[in-house]
């Protein structure tokens, strides 16, 4: 269950969507999205910060928008400005408009339906654009990159929220967690995946995930890194224990092949409904994860 599993099915751009259940992944996209809120107001403060002093942003852009809940966020963050997600998974817009609409954003909240990299001809231009663990799912990150880089406005900021750190969700090598390193496992089996999954992608390059170096290739002036955490201390909340459970489902149906057995058991034993063991009823659940903010500027 790691930064990678998550958002890779976090906003329905990425490839091989035609079989998912947009109902069930929304819901549990939402629920992620509330949990973390509070780093992705931190996000929004910290950007505020580093864009150029004088009029307010006017117009900003979330690349791979989801369900809308950062854009959202950001529409509060940034109270002067239009705020427009993007994504190439329709239903995952019709929830960010229903999002918005309950939020009483009104027309400052817009959704364009496209995909990455072409559909970025259609986006216009911004002095704010925000993509979080989006631009991995092109072959070609440097072209995206160089993309969403034209269509800033002088001054502007692009903010690309990738890596950070696996999350973790239970003591280390705890007795009721199998072998101890089960989490580690599942890290290598997520980071295997990943590594087939950029291969797979069409025009797929092979690049170092430098992505200070990467905003530079992009004509940017890197304008700092800075990385943020989710903390949820156990117990965990009835919300958190869901959306964590559903995240460990989507673990065991993605890496059951490479998992060894007992492992697969580990997590058939987390994500047993209210057993004893299961990530439900554990009192010793939390919940930490980093996600790491890179900025460049036009």
């Amino acid at each position: 269950m790691t930064t990678h599993q998550h958002h890779r099915h976090g906003h329905g751009h990425a490839h091989g969507t035609d079989d998912v259940d947009w109902q069930d992944m929304g819901d549990m996209l939402e629920r992620g999205g509330d949990l973390t809120a509070p780093s992705v107001e931190q996000t929004a403060a910290w950007l505020r910060g580093l864009l150029p002093a004088g009029p307010a942003p006017t117009r900003i852009l979330d690349i791979g928008s989801g369900p809308g809940v950062a854009a959202c966020l950001l529409a509060h963050a940034f109270p002067d400005a239009e705020v427009v997600a993007v994504d190439g998974a329709e239903p995952l817009l019709e929830r960010a408009r229903a999002r918005a609409a309950a939020q009483g954003l009104g027309d400052r909240f817009r959704t364009l339906h496209a995909e990455l990299p072409d559909g970025l001809d259609a986006v216009g231009t911004a002095d704010l654009i925000y993509s979080s663990r989006a631009i991995h799912h092109v072959g070609d990150q440097q072209l995206v990159l160089n993309r969403l880089a034209s269509a800033l406005r002088p001054g502007g900021l692009l903010a690309v929220a990738e890596g950070g750190l696996p999350a973790r969700f239970l003591p280390r090598d705890d007795a009721g967690a199998g072998r101890p390193g089960f989490q580690a496992r599942l890290d290598v089996a997520a980071e295997e995946w990943f590594a087939a999954m950029r291969a797979s992608l069409p025009g797929s390059v092979r690049t170092a995930e430098h992505w200070p170096a990467l905003l530079t290739g992009a004509g940017l002036t890197p304008a700092g890194s800075r990385t943020f955490l989710t903390d949820l201390p156990a117990p965990l909340n009835p919300a958190a224990r869901s959306y964590l459970h559903d995240r460990l489902a989507l673990t065991r149906d993605q890496f059951a092949p490479s998992l060894a057995p007992d492992d697969r058991q580990t997590l058939d034993d987390l994500i047993d409904g209210d057993a004893a063991t299961a990530i439900l009823t554990r009192p010793d659940a939390f919940y930490l994860d980093a996600i790491t903010v890179h900025t460049g500027r036009r």
